[in-house]
């Protein structure tokens, strides 16, 4: 089962736009190891729904998962801490999301993140670079190490889709309200 981006796919994100430095800093060092116009993010479930599926039923559902999940909080702080590489990955653990993550992932079953490919219930990450030659990669984790750590928070879930002009936001979900 392919997990590459294909018109229609949609995902469920956290944005993390104090962490964009970082993919900035990848693309410094080897410009195609990060995907253009795409902000730095954690994914929740990718791929989630096809776009045509996605109605109010669906999207009351995934609501159901992260309010349940987050417990009445409005916000859950972050730390970026560390950073993992595994060849021509180069990306940061967010383990305060992964239990975010597995109420979305069991709100919808059917959808297996990155088809399988990582298990059923990956830990949550922002991808830095993906696909960097060996030696870029290395440069990208020690200069990303030397920008942590990094404090934020997450206060809502992004659900968004690509579209033949690129991803576009389809509904942004608060923790509170």
């Amino acid at each position: 089962m392919t997990t590459m981006p294909k018109v229609g796919m949609t995902a469920v994100l956290a944005l993390l736009p104090d962490a964009d430095p970082l993919l900035d800093l990848a693309a410094r060092v080897d410009p195609r190891s990060v995907r253009p116009g795409v902000p730095a993010h954690a994914a929740l479930l990718y791929p989630w729904l096809p776009a045509d599926r996605i109605g109010p039923a669906e999207l009351d559902r995934l609501r159901a998962a992260l309010v349940r999940s987050v417990a009445g909080a409005d916000r859950i702080p972050v730390l970026l801490g560390e950073v993992e590489r595994a060849g021509s990955f180069v990306g940061v653990p967010v383990p305060e999301l992964d239990a975010v993550a597995t109420a979305v992932r069991a709100a919808f079953p059917e959808q297996v993140p990155y088809g399988g490919r990582f298990g059923r219930n990956p830990p949550v990450h922002v991808t830095v670079a993906l696909d960097a030659e060996d030696r870029a990669a290395g440069d990208i984790a020690r200069r990303v190490t030397g920008c942590l750590p990094i404090r934020t928070a997450v206060t809502c879930m992004q659900v968004v889709a690509l579209g033949a002009d690129g991803w576009r936001g389809v509904a942004e979900l608060p923790f509170a309200g």
